[in-house]
């Protein structure tokens, strides 16, 4: 995932806290702010050491990257998102962790309209 596609500064991250909603599941906390001048969604991730090492952290930050790669046509460009990896990301493989991002985007209502006509057809199959 490109830089520029990556919320990094401590102020970006404070703002979205302090002015965006949030939303929770079990494993994830994610935090939304609209921005209508972006032309690309920003995605912030926080994985704390409370979850395993090193190595289980960039993993888990790897899996939400590639999740998030994957909705990219799915979910809304005008939008920044943080999210938080809650203790029971740390024994999830990547199936796992996208059912669960899935559910929290649902839930936080980010996911467009398409992605259900495109998960249904999917779960036909």
């Amino acid at each position: 995932m490109r830089k520029e596609y990556r919320v990094k500064k401590n102020e970006e991250f404070q703002e979205i806290f302090k002015k965006g909603k949030s939303v929770a599941n079990r494993q994830f906390v994610v935090y939304t702010l609209k921005r209508p001048e972006q032309k690309h969604f920003r995605i912030g991730l926080s994985v704390s050491k409370k979850i395993g090492n090193a190595v289980t952290r960039n993993q888990i930050k790897r899996y939400v990257r590639q999740v998030f790669h994957e909705f990219d046509g799915y979910i809304h460009n005008d939008v920044d998102y943080i999210i938080i990896a809650r203790k029971p990301t740390a024994d999830m493989d990547f199936y796992e962790v996208q059912k669960s991002l899935t559910h929290v985007l649902k839930l936080a209502r980010v996911l467009k309209k398409s992605f259900e006509t495109v998960k249904k057809a999917e779960d036909r199959d």
